[in-house]
């Protein structure tokens, strides 16, 4: 058996097929007819645009609009002149268009890499796969043909790229395993669209894996068997059976409330990064948005977007959720998010500077055009503002104060907006963990965020493979922080949720319940199994659970006492 990420749920058994990488080899790096060479990468872009259109139409007609929205943005990518000047640069200096081409995509790659940001590692890889399309287009190499294996195919491939997952037959493809990769890429979003079990980062698995062998891709835990024994193969047929059943049982939970089995009422948000996958996330039966992150605005751009800019984006996603709340995070975008347009300043520690709220604040001109879009967009539903990376109260304060500065104005402009929109607090910093019962007397809500609330609280850098094991909510000071913060809220009378990863970690939603956390938000294709897991605890057994993990001290004890309760 062989370990890797378990990213897209379910069992797929099927015959290996191993899509090699092609060699995108050139011989000519230095030119001297830079003219011939901009006309070849002109040609490469649009032929390469025309093949992204086609293949967004296709996905938007057999798998939907949001997913295919994704290659749209592709194509905007493509026509954006801060990433194809300076390859026209290079190549006015004397590089061919595919030297060029590979020389400056590759210090973009490498640039949204080292940020260590789910957003701007879905960057990277989307340039990562542009670059790979313009150096095949140039060179002359088609695309592998995956439209057109046989049915019951597991694809392995050294990494999933968008314009290989874009063109899978759902019919014939079931499974899917790669040597590299996270979980943060579109093309993940696609196979999870198109509901194929997939598992990620099997080390060498285009070596070991040759056509034709079976396999059993189990996408829930994460495990590849290879040329499974017969006792084996048919275990996990009965458990693909199981699987099926249970997701079938799951879209019973699709127009339900959410409640305990005790019948104590939470919600189900989802957490978006585009007004594209609102769309997605109110077919998913989502309650609310509990957490948009703005930040693709001002990524998507090579300008600061402009107050109607904005205001159309967020109203997109409003109107998507047909009145069900959308909590809109201000722009968190610090020293360690290069946008060349905003000018930031390069910093030694970045996720300690000049980030969150307090670049909004050094920047109130354009934190106020965002602020005056989000209101806005409140005339047409239920918004809400949510403040990143506060600390202190007077950053919740002042924004406070200029959320009543704006609201003055567009009184004066008799401009229309929600007059009730709510600010909040997302908390996920050690400091704001501690005084949240400060923050609670003014903030309207709480949104626990535990991604960045585990990293500052444990000081790990989740990314570095040397420390990532303590990286864990359910490390004792993460879980008495989370519930400081949610006890703090309940007392000052205030709602909390958690736009976290724990948010739909099966093992600490016990704890979360009976700690009272009000609204798990989590990415779309959770919510109903989230809906399904709460459920199954009442809060007296949650309560049960909480009181024994609160007594252990160690986060290996914890995790033995939860993994145990969760397979009873």
């Amino acid at each position: 058996m062989y370990k890797g990420i378990a990213a897209s749920g379910g069992i797929g058994i099927g015959n290996v097929c191993v899509i090699k990488e092609q060699e995108l080899k050139y011989d000519a790096v230095i030119v001297n007819d830079a003219a011939a060479e901009k006309k070849r990468l002109e040609g490469a872009l649009l032929t390469l645009k025309k093949i992204t259109k086609e293949a967004a139409e296709s996905v938007r007609s057999r798998i939907g609009s949001s997913e295919a929205d994704i290659l749209d943005g592709h194509v905007l990518m493509m026509s954006d002149p801060e990433l194809i000047k300076p390859v026209i640069k290079k190549i006015k200096e004397g590089l061919s268009a595919e030297a060029a081409t590979e020389a400056v995509l590759d210090g973009f790659i490498k640039m949204f890499r080292d940020m260590d940001d789910e957003l701007m590692s879905q960057r990277a890889a989307d340039i990562k796969d542009i670059k790979t399309g313009l150096l095949k287009t140039l060179i002359g190499v088609n695309e592998v043909d995956v439209e057109n294996v046989p049915q019951g195919t597991v694809l392995v491939v050294k990494e999933l790229t968008l314009s290989v997952t874009s063109r899978i037959n759902r019919e014939n493809v079931v499974g899917i395993v790669t040597e590299e990769g996270g979980i943060t890429s579109h093309s993940l979003i696609l196979a999870r669209a198109l509901e194929i079990p997939t598992v990620l980062s099997v080390k060498e698995i285009t070596s070991l894996a040759t056509d034709k062998d079976t396999v059993i891709v189990d996408g829930s835990h994460g495990n590849v068997i290879l040329n499974p024994d017969d006792e084996t193969y048919y275990e996990y047929i009965a458990k693909r059976e199981d699987y099926l059943r249970r997701e079938e049982l799951l879209s019973t939970y699709k127009d339900k409330k959410t409640v305990t089995a005790d019948g104590i009422e939470c919600r189900v948000c989802s957490n978006i990064g585009s007004p594209g996958e609102a769309v997605r996330a109110f077919e998913y039966g989502s309650e609310g948005i509990g957490l948009f992150r703005s930040e693709f605005l001002f990524m998507e751009n090579n300008h600061l977007p402009s107050e109607e800019e904005q205001f159309n984006a967020y109203k997109e996603a409003v109107s998507a959720m047909k009145g069900r709340p959308v909590v809109i995070r201000t722009m968190d975008i610090g020293g360690d998010k290069e946008i060349p347009y905003l000018n930031l300043k390069k910093e030694s520690n970045p996720f300690l500077g000049f980030r969150g709220v307090r670049y909004s604040l050094g920047n109130k001109e354009s934190f106020k055009t965002q602020l005056r879009a989000i209101m806005r967009a409140g005339a047409f539903g239920k918004v809400k503002i949510m403040v990143p990376l506060v600390t202190c109260l007077d950053e919740l304060r002042e924004v406070r104060m200029l959320v009543k500065e704006i609201a003055r104005e567009l009184d004066a402009e008799k401009t229309q907006y929600g007059r009730d929109v709510e600010v909040g607090c997302m908390i996920e910093t050690p400091s704001a963990a501690l005084i949240a019962d400060i923050l609670a007397k003014e903030a309207d809500f709480f949104s626990i965020g535990t991604n960045d609330l585990i990293q500052y609280t444990m000081s790990v850098d989740r990314g570095n493979g040397d420390v990532s094991y303590l990286y864990s909510a359910l490390q004792p000071s993460v879980l008495r922080s989370i519930r400081n913060i949610i006890e703090s809220g309940k007392k000052a009378g205030i709602p909390v949720a958690m736009c976290g990863e724990a948010a739909s970690d099966s093992l600490i939603l016990p704890l979360l319940i009976s700690f009272g956390l009000e609204e798990f938000s989590v990415n779309p294709a959770d919510v109903l199994r989230t809906r399904a897991a709460i459920a199954g605890w009442s809060k007296k057994d949650a309560d049960e659970l909480a009181e024994k993990v609160l007594l252990l001290d160690t986060e290996k004890e914890i995790l033995e006492v939860l993994e145990k309760a969760a397979t009873k």
